[in-house]
């Protein structure tokens, strides 16, 4: 099993600190007059950012879904066109839209690119925010629906007419002219009960939010056992922040600076506003750095592994922090859980995918933990050039 690097596309918006101009979901809650540098998700920045993954050797990049943030499937397939090799993990909500038209435009979306779909499938655990989409679903009925809906997606992409009559969901009939080929791999996260049965019996990946080891490893004992109980095999992923650099010091000095730009009044708004966040794995971050300290002691909760990023910002709260060789050391010792796909990101996301394609990167390939195929920087480069870190 070897390690699979993925990066994130920040549809949001970006910039140098973890607080700038957004208020809802993964793209942070709450403002602060310290935000320099913010930029905006223009399709001149996203292709930079595009570009750089596919150079650095990054496999896919990860595009969000919500109201805080533009259009996974449209920003991602005009993305497409400005690379040659990069996959999209587009993340999308069940529910949105019809489980035959999503598989429709999977089937289209892999004619288009070649072959280039991930999907993340985002059950969503912000009832204010699926409201906003017209969902009112409670927490455990959407996870319901989500299995509804994922079978119809599998269904409809068998290539015959599929009907199905579910307590959410009915097709008579459901078909796509042509299914996708490849089929797209599904990633799936969430940390409920109700959320364990639907990813082990649809997810290809089980994708979670970066907990310290020994819970990650619950949690994959979790999936694994439930996926057997169908016969089914799950693979594993995991969704981290990076502050690499040349030396420990240099990378917890950048966490500093992050932290130092955080208005109490900011971290205490966004707090209050993710607490109130029905998802499971929300919850569990939250309870990572104590209720929202400052302390950046207690925020180190296991080596290398630092939950500043969380006291702001909803999802993945985490990130990795050290030099090169401590990064490549922790995504070995996830890897020996068995976690296969790593999702990771880092502010400015331009910047930060450079300190760990340049750095983590050959630390990861002298290990022999890549795929042998994989390539890295200056190999079938579709960019030039390194901004200033």
């Amino acid at each position: 099993m070897t390690v699979h690097l993925h990066w994130f596309l920040p549809t949001g918006g970006d910039g140098r600190t973890l607080v700038d101009r957004h208020v809802y979901g993964d793209g942070g809650i709450g403002r602060s007059s310290a935000a320099r540098g913010v930029r905006a998700p223009d399709i001149g920045y996203l292709t930079q950012i595009a570009k750089a993954a596919e150079q650095l050797g990054f496999e896919a990049v990860l595009t969000p879904t919500g109201t805080w943030c533009e259009d996974a499937w449209l920003t991602t397939v005009a993305l497409a066109q400005h690379t040659e090799r990069l996959k999209f993990l587009v993340a999308f909500r069940p529910g949105v839209v019809s489980p035959v038209l999503a598989a429709q435009m999977a089937a289209t979306y892999q004619r288009i690119t070649g072959g280039r779909l991930l999907l993340n499938v985002v059950t969503g655990g912000d009832a204010a925010e699926q409201r906003r989409y017209g969902d009112f679903l409670d927490h455990d009925r959407r996870y319901a629906r989500t299995d509804e809906f994922l079978r119809v997606v599998r269904g409809v992409w068998g290539g015959q007419p599929y009907d199905f009559e579910g307590e959410y969901v009915r097709v008579a009939g459901g078909l796509t002219a042509l299914p996708p080929d490849p089929l797209p791999e599904i990633f799936f996260g969430g940390s409920s009960a109700a959320a364990g049965p639907v990813a082990a019996e649809h997810a290809d990946v089980y994708l979670t939010w970066g907990e310290p080891p020994w819970q990650v490893k619950e949690k994959i004992d979790w999936i694994r056992r439930l996926a057997e109980e169908r016969g089914r095999t799950v693979r594993f992923g995991i969704r981290l922040h990076t502050i690499s650099r040349d030396s420990a010091r240099e990378a917890w000095a950048t966490a500093d600076r992050l932290l130092d730009a955080l208005e109490p009044e900011a971290v205490a708004a966004a707090q209050a506003a993710l607490g109130r966040s029905e998802s499971v794995g929300q919850q569990r971050m939250l309870a990572l750095h104590g209720g929202g300290t400052l302390d950046r002691d207690r925020l180190e909760i296991a080596p290398n592994l630092w939950a500043g990023v969380g006291l702001v910002r909803g999802g993945a709260g985490t990130a990795l922090v050290g030099s090169h060789r401590d990064v490549a050391d922790r995504i070995e010792e996830y890897h020996d859980l068995g976690v296969e796909h790593f999702v990771l990101s880092g502010y400015p996301h331009l910047e930060e995918a450079y300190w760990f394609g340049e750095g983590v990167r050959p630390e990861l390939a002298a290990r022999r933990l890549l795929p042998s195929t994989s390539l890295g920087p200056g190999q079938g480069a579709t960019t030039s050039g390194r901004p200033a870190p």
